[in-house]
């Protein structure tokens, strides 16, 4: 019994150690070299927060989402050709990429592609 007691003690004052040598150690500095760079956008963290960006990256963006998206919707569909009915999944396959050849050929149609103008 005396003997678990001392385990016990032994194991608390390690992880008690433990977690004090962590927290010692992971001091975070504010002047890191990440914080001073650019963020993965382009925008400059230390500048002012409001500056004008292009609209046409965020529609380029968002039309790669949509897209995106949509081919993730797809994937499954091949795996379903073995467990229905190869007419109405190719009936529904055909009209899901219809609607997507619609989409992309509006898109170029506006121009929406095109990364100048």
């Amino acid at each position: 019994m005396i003997l678990l007691f001392y385990i016990t003690t032994l194991i608390f004052i390690i992880t008690n150690f433990l977690m004090m040598l962590s927290i010692i150690l992971s001091k975070k500095s504010f002047m890191d070299r990440e914080k001073c760079s650019p963020f993965e956008c382009g925008f400059d963290p230390k500048s002012f927060a409001r500056i004008p960006f292009s609209l046409h990256f965020f529609l380029i963006t968002v039309i790669f989402l949509i897209f995106d998206v949509e081919i993730a919707l797809i994937f499954p569909i091949i795996l379903l050709f073995k467990l229905t009915n190869i007419f109405s999944l190719m009936k529904i396959s055909f009209f899901f990429i219809i609607i997507l050849m619609l989409g992309l050929y509006h898109e170029w149609n506006q121009n929406m592609l095109n990364w100048t103008k």
